[in-house]
């Protein structure tokens, strides 16, 4: 998905242009990571092609807001799962995927919420699971800024190396990219959790 339309454009050069802009990315930021079902690349990626001074900055304001928002699914999953926590899963069509999700996480903790975070779907699942849970809140930001970061930087990276085709390689490779990411994050863990069991 991206900013074709000429509405989209000039939305998006107003918001750069404007002196506030890094605040507005850490708030689209927060929303996309509690509620908004768009993905923040099809913002962060041309605010990054046309700040490539700023990249790293870009990427880190963007993180930000993503984890105030993960510590306030977090929170939500904590103390307000049975009022808030099952409206909210209800109301996202995410029933399937927070039963798939919780048994995902029961096994694997912390790598299960990194695998997540990179993988391009919702991360309230991991948020509201990990809030529910009892899980510490140290490991769960560890795992988002582990997880978030990847996605951020990573796209950082990508716009210094390409410049404006950064937009065209993330549509055409995004999907494929963060399943392998995921897969060897998890296949890494699981394989020093085996070597691990062998040695002890």
């Amino acid at each position: 998905m991206a900013l074709h339309s000429q509405r989209a454009k000039q939305w998006l050069d107003r918001l750069n242009a404007s002196n506030h802009m890094l605040w507005l990315l850490g708030v689209i930021s927060f929303l996309e990571t509690i509620i908004i079902p768009i993905p923040i690349e099809v913002v962060l990626i041309p605010l990054l092609a046309v700040n490539r001074d700023r990249v790293w900055v870009i990427a880190t304001v963007a993180m930000t807001g993503c984890l105030i928002a993960s510590l306030v699914g977090y929170g939500v999953g904590m103390v307000l799962f049975q009022s808030i926590g099952v409206w909210f899963i209800d109301a996202m069509g995410m029933q399937d995927a927070y039963a798939a999700f919780q048994a995902f996480f029961d096994e694997h903790g912390f790598i299960a919420i990194i695998t997540l975070g990179i993988l391009p779907i919702p991360f309230q699942v991991a948020m509201i699971t990990a809030g529910l849970s009892g899980y510490p809140v140290h490991l769960f930001v560890l795992a988002a800024v582990i997880s978030r970061g990847i996605r951020y930087f990573g796209l950082a990276w990508l716009v210094l190396k390409f410049g404006e085709r950064a937009q065209t390689l993330w549509q055409r490779h995004a999907l494929v990219t963060s399943i392998v990411a995921a897969a060897l994050v998890l296949g890494f863990s699981l394989g020093m959790r085996a070597l691990a069991g062998m040695v002890m």
